[in-house]
């Protein structure tokens, strides 16, 4: 019997690992690696390509879900099929059907073990383009009725749109409006902008 591994990752700093810490109860792990690191590269992840180095043949490697494998189908795969490879078993806690070491009927099982992984990760993926459509036809919908996004525009002062009015009918320079308002260049541009606009 070889040596059970369960690999947790969050996201972010401010995600937290004791939901995926709590399904590890009263199972029998040997070591527990703990990432926080985006799911979009593995290379990039360091603690878990020291697991990988470490894995032989007849190991065990534990995750709550096949999405702490990658991001998208194609590297869910990739990264199923190089633990496998090894002669490692995988358990997902959260899809029993997936588990290698149940599913130990020779060929046929390891056929249907990977059949319903890629079904698994085409779906995920496609769920993920669906909701990216669905926010882009939203922002879409939403700006044709007018709805304005990002941070709502500072309130501009009356002494610069009377001051503009002035340099637009040419009686003065920005730098003249810029020491009347004391304000910035930047900050006459902006204020500019959004008089135009």
């Amino acid at each position: 019997m070889g040596k059970t591994f369960a690999y947790i990752r969050v996201s972010t700093r401010e995600q937290n690992e004791n939901r995926q810490l709590d399904s590890l109860a009263g199972l029998n792990v040997d070591e527990i690696i703990i990432e926080k690191a985006s799911g979009k590269n593995f290379v990039g992840r360091e603690k878990y390509q020291q697991m990988k180095s470490q894995l032989r043949a007849g190991d065990l490697v534990i995750v709550k879900s096949i999405d702490r494998f990658g991001r998208n189908y194609t590297q869910i795969c990739k990264e199923w099929e190089s633990i496998i490879n090894l002669g490692v078993d995988i358990e997902v806690l959260d899809m029993p059907i997936l588990n290698t070491r149940d599913n130990q009927n020779g060929l046929t099982g390891r056929l249907i073990t990977d059949i319903i992984l890629k079904l698994l990760g085409y779906v995920a993926e496609r769920e993920r383009d669906n909701i990216k459509t669905r926010q882009a036809e939203g922002i879409a919908s939403a700006k044709c009725r007018g709805v304005k996004f990002g941070r709502p525009l500072a309130e501009i002062p009356k002494d610069f749109i009377r001051c503009y009015e002035l340099y637009k009918q040419g009686f003065i320079k920005v730098k003249d409006v810029m020491s009347m308002c004391n304000i910035a260049k930047s900050t006459f541009y902006k204020y500019a902008q959004s008089i135009k606009s």
